[in-house]
C-alpha cells in the first residue's frame, strides 16, 4: 500500500491557499492548513473533513507558531512533508508616499519572512522525503520593478531570489524548489483594495485560484523553478526578457489611468 503524500499550505483560510487544499484533498492528499484566521479554517475543514485537512492557526511572522505547526502536521504524515507551499502574503498599492510605515513593514513581515519561515520549518521534513518540493507564491511583478506595487514588488523579487538560489542549493538534497508567478488573481486581497492602481482596470482580473492551484499541483510533481499562470504572465516575462530596462515604459503604460 503506497504512502499517502502530504502538503502543508499557509493563507489557506481563503482565497488561492483554500482552492489549492481543496484540490490536492480531493485528489488524495493530507493538507495541513494554516492560517490567522481560525474561523475560516476551522470552516475549510468541516467542508472537506479532518480526515483530509489538518488546520492550525499560525502566524507566518511567528517562526515558533510556525515550526509547530508544521511538525504537529508531519508527526501525522509519518514524519515526512512531500511539499510546502508558502502561499500567505498581503498586497497594499498605491503610490509609495501613501503605502503607510504599517503596511510596508507588513509587506516585508509576511511575504519575507513568512515565507523564510515556511520553508525553513518545513526543511527538516522535506529532507526526509524522497523527491520533495517547496513551493512559494510569486508575482508578474518580480519580472519587473512595478508602480505603485513598488514595496510588495520587491518582496516578490525577494521570493524569485530565494526560490531560484534554494533551487540550486537543495538539488543536493533532493528537494526542488519553485515559485509560481501571476497577475492579477481573482481574490479578495485585489478585489477589496482600498487603493486600486490603474493596471487592475488595463489588465483586468482573469486568473481564478483554481487556475493557480492547478499550477501548484503541476509544480509539485514538475522539475522547473518557474510556473507561470494565464498569458498576462507569460507576456511579462517576455516583455522583460527582451527589452530589459525598456520595460520601465511598459509599466508607466501599465499605469496610465
Amino acid at each position: 500500500m503506497s504512502r499517502r503524500k502530504s502538503i502543508f499550505i499557509t493563507g489557506a483560510a481563503a482565497g488561492i491557499g483554500a482552492e489549492t487544499a481543496r484540490l490536492f484533498a480531493s485528489r488524495g492528499w493530507l493538507v495541513g492548513a494554516s492560517d490567522v484566521d481560525g474561523a475560516a479554517l476551522a470552516s475549510l475543514q468541516r467542508e472537506l473533513g479532518p480526515d483530509k485537512v489538518i488546520t492550525r492557526v499560525a502566524d507566518v511572522r511567528d517562526f515558533a507558531a510556525v515550526e509547530t505547526a508544521i511538525r504537529e502536521f508531519a508527526s501525522a504524515a509519518d514524519g515526512q512533508l512531500d511539499a510546502v507551499f508558502a502561499n500567505a502574503g498581503v498586497l497594499f498599492m498605491g503610490p509609495h508616499e501613501n503605502v503607510t510605515r504599517a503596511q510596508k513593514d507588513l509587506l516585508v513581515d509576511v511575504n519575507v519572512r513568512g515565507v523564510i519561515h515556511t520553508f525553513d520549518a518545513a526543511f527538516p521534513f522535506l529532507l526526509q522525503t524522497p523527491g520533495a518540493h517547496a513551493l512559494a507564491m510569486c508575482s508578474t511583478s518580480a519580472e519587473y520593478g512595478a508602480p505603485e506595487h513598488a514595496v510588495y514588488s520587491a518582496t516578490k523579487f525577494f521570493v524569485r531570489g530565494l526560490t531560484e538560489a534554494l533551487n540550486i542549493e537543495y538539488r543536493r538534497h533532493d528537494i526542488q524548489v519553485s515559485a509560481i508567478y501571476v497577475a492579477y488573481v481573482q481574490t479578495g486581497m485585489v478585489f477589496d483594495a482600498k487603493v486600486k492602481p490603474a493596471s487592475i482596470e488595463r489588465m483586468g482580473v482573469k486568473v481564478t485560484p483554481g487556475q493557480v492551484a492547478e499550477t501548484a499541483w503541476r509544480a509539485v510533481h514538475g522539475n522547473r523553478s518557474h510556473w507561470r499562470v494565464g498569458a498576462d504572465a507569460r507576456l511579462m516575462n517576455w516583455v522583460a526578457r527582451l527589452l530589459g530596462s525598456r520595460t520601465a515604459a511598459v509599466s508607466a503604460w501599465l499605469m496610465r489611468s
